[in-house]
């Protein structure tokens, strides 16, 4: 667990930029594709540094707390525009089902910062049929760091 975490939004903005802190702090979500074609963004940096958006090896972290969520090996592409992973890190994740039942939001268990939401029973061919479909804004990539 990460300590030290901001108490208040303004302390959040002190360390997230103002689209980090829209989607993690104010649950908005990115439009569909913007991680793969913005400049500096998650999967663009994937594509750039790594010749893929799905490394096999490393974790995805929270951008706000630093926390792992998710193994490179869990993420798969389920065309939604949005990352996709199958299952997250043990304990990392929290879920919360949206007030009008149809969707449940995935969150960091740690910081409580929105990530997007869980689906389940979509057809994929995973492990466990869960999409998790996670803003890309709301995730780092660190490659040395292995489950």
């Amino acid at each position: 667990m990460t300590s030290n975490l901001p108490t208040s939004d303004a302390g959040w903005r002190t360390i997230l930029s103002p689209m980090q802190f829209k989607v993690l702090r104010e649950k908005a979500t990115e439009p569909p594709g913007y991680s793969e074609k913005t400049a500096g963004e998650l999967e663009y940096q994937l594509k750039k540094e790594h010749g893929t958006k799905y490394p096999s090896d490393g974790v995805y972290t929270c951008a706000a707390c630093n926390v792992p969520l998710y193994t490179a090996t869990s993420k798969f592409d389920s065309g939604c525009g949005w990352p996709a992973f199958y299952e997250g890190v043990p304990g990392a994740i929290k879920e919360i089902a949206d007030a009008d039942g149809r969707r449940v939001e995935i969150v960091c268990k740690n910081c409580g910062s929105h990530l997007g939401h869980v689906f389940r029973n979509e057809g994929f061919s995973t492990p466990t049929n869960e999409r998790h479909c996670v803003n890309g804004i709301c995730l780092k990539y660190d490659p040395a760091t292995a489950k």
